[in-house]
């Protein structure tokens, strides 16, 4: 049985979360152990989350243009590309092969080439999902794209701890060349969607970030990615400081990582699928999740605990992020839902580039008081949503 387009296009969103979740494991210690500092390795990766966040709605843009497919299959080259000048760098430097003044440089420009390029496939493939669902089904699809790549999250550092014992790069290129495989796919098996562009009026009002029916969701997904943002990348500090005295310290921070993705993905499954919910519903509920989950987190210090908060988290997250994506696809018509998806996109790099800046402060004070900050910005999603009406309705 051979793949459909819409099966290559979520496995191109596998593809791209393999080397997501692989890239944040195994890139810092090693450009560490080449003399790079911890704020040179961060600004590698925030410099492109930068890119990422400038050029994702001009590729949604882009893909009302010139098409889905187009669009898609770009992100999945430039992605593997990225992988791939990544690596070589680290690659050649281990073996004394490339001059160590030029390694940061050129760790930037391979990273940078992700945000640049990499951020077409998301939103070229969320719109094309979007031409040919109906509103009714919209939700539940988006959360079968989203699982997708949170299931390559999961088995990135899985398969790629199995590939790192042959060489430390043969994660990287096996990723690179399934990333290819993706955009083949894609080309030979993806049918347009049924946008006509001559059936598109010229005098259409195109959509800006600032239109009435896209900045309510920005915002709200600008303080989701903070919240989300500011936990994965405190995370492990949290575990270090909270759980000193328990052994296997980087297994406990593994598993957290491991559940918050299964748990989303799980959740995504009951509530878009089996038991299908209301997006507002879903939003609102998804919130309390969050709430309760992050003051459990900053209020309780056991382990125990701490998973039980994880888990549902990943509910959270596996409510609202779905609904998110659908209700703003809805409120948009037809030849704006590239565009719509491009600016959703462009604000989800924003909560890594803030994280140094807002989030962390706070930790630095009590590592409690940042999770406190996160329950109070989800209680404020919810009274956004109650008093807001697009995103009521």
């Amino acid at each position: 049985m051979s793949f459909s387009g819409s099966s290559w296009l979520k496995f191109g969103l596998f593809t791209v979360g393999l080397g997501q979740s692989f890239v944040f494991v195994l890139v810092p210690p090693l450009a560490r152990n080449l003399g790079l500092s911890e704020i040179q390795t961060s600004m590698i990766f925030a410099i492109s989350a930068i890119a990422w966040a400038l050029t994702s709605a001009f590729w949604g843009r882009a893909s009302d243009k010139y098409g889905r497919r187009n669009i898609a299959i770009l992100g999945l080259v430039g992605y593997g590309i990225s992988l791939i000048a990544l690596i070589t760098p680290l690659f050649l430097a281990e073996r004394n092969m490339f001059d160590l003044a030029y390694l940061f440089p050129a760790l930037v420009l391979g990273r940078l080439i992700n945000g640049l390029l990499g951020s077409a496939t998301r939103p070229a493939s969320f719109a094309y999902t979007a031409d040919i669902t109906s509103k009714e089904k919209r939700t539940l699809k988006f959360a079968r794209l989203e699982s997708s790549f949170l299931l390559g999250t999961v088995a990135g550092p899985l398969l790629g701890g199995f590939l790192f014992l042959i060489t430390n790069e043969t994660p990287f290129y096996v990723f690179s060349v399934l990333a290819f495989i993706a955009a083949c796919g894609i080309y030979y098996k993806l049918e347009p969607s049924n946008i006509i562009k001559k059936e598109i009026p010229r005098n259409i009002d195109k959509i800006k970030w600032y239109s009435r029916t896209i900045w309510p969701f920005l915002a709200f997904a600008t303080i989701l990615s903070l919240c989300q943002s500011s936990l994965l990348q405190s995370i492990g500090f949290y575990i270090f400081d909270t759980f000193e005295k328990t052994s296997d310290l980087p297994i406990l921070i593994s598993m957290t990582f491991a559940l918050l993705s299964i748990s989303t993905i799980f959740s995504q499954y009951i509530f878009t699928d089996a038991f299908p919910m209301k997006n507002s519903n879903l939003l609102i509920f998804g919130s309390i999740l969050l709430i309760f989950s992050y003051f459990t987190m900053a209020y309780f210090h056991k382990i125990s605990i701490y998973y039980l908060s994880i888990i549902i988290l990943g509910f959270g997250f596996g409510m609202t992020r779905p609904a998110l994506a659908s209700s703003l696809s809805i409120a948009q018509t037809p030849e704006n839902q590239g565009s719509a998806a491009g600016y959703l996109g462009s604000v989800i790099p924003i909560g890594h580039m803030t994280t140094p800046i807002i989030a962390m402060p706070i930790y630095s004070l009590n590592p409690s008081y940042l999770y406190y900050f996160s329950s109070i910005l989800c209680i404020g999603l919810i009274l956004f949503i109650i008093c807001h009406p697009i995103l009521r309705k």
